[in-house]
């Protein structure tokens, strides 16, 4: 494991004085993370912030209304990610449910069309005898100048719904709904596309309701939260109050069952119970198997699993996108051997590295190199940009991942700035970002990137740290504090699952599954003797029995033949 400094979250002395029925440790643990209050505690409908905040959005309640008085014909844009899925089976169940017959929708291809509307997908709809008469972007078009005005010269009226950060210049639609355009004061900024999405049709089923039009029996726009839940997390947008309701109320239907059809096979394919699953489990299990689909072939059969009414029909396309993940992962395991040959081959030592580091292999996957660039972030605390080729091999497509304090998006457009056109586009957000390169420019942007990167971090920035809650207590490293916990979520994005730390006499080790560690620990203040695993850790390990470990783990419940027993997962260890 590459070498951490741990740093411990600041914690109250004493618990807060509000949430007196909780626990001591839970209350300091929701201190430390900024809750003030049992409102920010509270996880019912009811504390919503209100969809009719959202600028722009009674303009595309106005335009889907009409769509359903007229019967229009409308199709719902999406993207190849998990929230792009998410958000375009919720835009499809929930105007359906609202009373549109003839909806569909659309996904660009990652390696045809590229990100959003653009004049292509559009030019492609009129060659059909398909483009209709409103169109909808999930999940995208805050950036697609062109593509709305292409559609505006074709006759067909845009709704935007967005989430991503605007630049200087808006699409001219007919309606913009995104929370994070100028003048809209959503209280959440941090709101998932399908989070926007579904605010839409909560509005547009109250504007229905006034004018008598809304189907009876009133549709249940909350059957719709179990994907608003897994789009939210497997977007990993910050987990604000706003944001923790919508995953929670979602966990709540995954747990009773009543979750979509697709959701519960994901979940099943993955050997997971879904009376038991945590936002965890959204975020690592069912996520990247929904997100499989986009990076290797279309995302059309991940949404078609969250559309599927019937279980066979589910279960049959959630083992296609299992085993779409399983591809994934060995195309990742590939390219992160090569990756680790280029870095290599740049220097033999950490300090030796680039501050920005861009890699490229003509043999890497268009779909995997997000995935890879992250690998390689956390190896190497950077801010990293993997290439792969373009079709038509004259281009590069990239994705970048940063590191915190380093705005990814704003080092693109100092780099843009610098070198007026060597970027041919780029956009994202402050963590991750995508762009497209000549491959003739591979070298400037090399250059150009790591001298970004070194004006806006210092070398502390380089230091990789792992945050934790401090100690548990003797007394407080039990099942039930594991269980309490797992209970005590939704954890996610700036709302971080507990993470604690301490010294253990190891007992014993081995490897197991040729790659993962299993200890015995005894904590070095006393204590009952416990399990813990740390896993990928790789043959090669230290002999920990002789020098003990500094362990930085989460309490988990792991059920083994019947029985539940404390075991800690294991994030990092060193030698004590």
């Amino acid at each position: 494991m590459t070498s951490r400094k741990i740093l411990r979250r600041p914690m109250p002395a004493q618990p807060p004085a509000w949430g007196e029925q909780l626990p001591p440790l839970l209350r300091r643990l929701y201190a430390a993370r900024g809750v003030r209050s049992d409102a920010e505690l509270s996880y019912t409908l009811k504390h919503l912030a209100s969809p009719m905040q959202l600028r722009g959005i009674e303009r595309a309640v106005e335009l889907l209304a009409e769509a359903i008085r007229q019967q229009q014909s409308v199709i719902i844009l999406g993207d190849f990610d998990a929230d792009g899925a998410t958000s375009t089976a919720v835009a499809m169940l929930g105007l359906s449910m609202l009373g549109l017959r003839e909806v569909d929708f659309r996904v660009p291809s990652r390696f045809a069309d590229g990100y959003g509307l653009t004049p292509g997908i559009l030019h492609r709809l009129q060659q059909d005898g398909s483009l209709p008469d409103l169109l909808v972007t999930v999940d995208n078009g805050i950036a697609a100048l062109d593509g709305v005005r292409v559609a505006r010269e074709l006759g067909v009226k845009v709704v935007i719904t967005d989430h991503h950060l605007a630049g200087e210049q808006l699409p001219d639609a007919d309606a913009i709904v995104n929370p994070n355009q100028p003048g809209c004061e959503f209280l959440s900024k941090n709101a998932a596309g399908v989070g926007v999405m579904f605010y839409v049709l909560t509005a547009l089923r109250r504007h229905l309701r006034e004018q008598g039009l809304l189907p009876q029996p009133e549709p249940n726009l909350g059957s719709l939260l179990d994907l608003v839940a897994l789009g939210t997390v497997a977007d990993v947008v910050p987990l604000d109050h706003n944001n923790r309701i919508f995953v929670e109320q979602g966990l709540r239907r995954i747990r009773q069952g009543e979750a979509r059809p697709g959701i519960l096979a994901l979940l099943e394919v993955a050997g997971r119970d879904h009376s038991q699953i945590s936002a965890t489990d959204l975020g690592f299990v069912v996520g990247p198997r929904l997100n499989a689909a986009g990076r290797l072939d279309d995302m059309s059969v991940g949404i078609a699993c969250l559309l599927a009414d019937g279980r066979d029909e589910a279960r049959r396309l959630a083992t296609e996108l299992d085993t779409f993940n399983r591809e994934r992962r060995n195309i990742e395991r590939e390219m992160k051997s090569q990756a680790q040959d280029l870095l290599a081959d740049l220097s033999l030592d950490q300090d030796g590295l680039p501050w920005g580091l861009a890699l490229f292999d003509p043999d890497w996957h268009q779909g995997v190199i997000g995935i890879l660039a992250a690998r390689v972030r956390e190896q190497t605390h950077r801010p990293v940009v993997a290439f792969a080729p373009g079709e038509d091999g004259q281009e590069l497509k990239g994705s970048a991942r940063s590191i915190p304090g380093l705005h990814i998006r704003d080092a693109l457009a100092v780099v843009d700035a610098r070198h007026p056109g060597l970027l041919k586009k780029f956009g994202g957000h402050a963590m991750a970002a995508g762009m497209t390169i000549a491959r003739a420019d591979l070298d400037t942007f090399v250059a150009a990137f790591d001298a970004a990167v070194r004006d806006s971090l210092q070398a502390e920035d380089l230091e990789a740290v792992i945050t934790t809650d401090g100690p548990l207590q003797p007394q407080e490293l039990t099942l039930d504090t594991a269980l309490l916990l797992r209970r005590a979520g939704p954890w996610g994005q700036h709302f971080p699952e507990p993470l604690f730390d301490g010294r253990f006499e190891v007992i014993s080790q081995r490897i197991v599954g040729e790659n993962h560690l299993k200890l015995v620990l005894r904590p070095d203040h006393g204590g009952e003797v416990v399990d813990g695993i740390a896993f990928n850790t790789g043959p090669e390990v230290p002999d920990y029995t002789r020098t003990g470990a500094w362990i930085v783990y989460k309490p988990d419940a792991n059920t083994f033949r019947g029985r539940t027993n404390l075991q800690l997962l294991i994030d990092y260890l060193e030698p004590a």
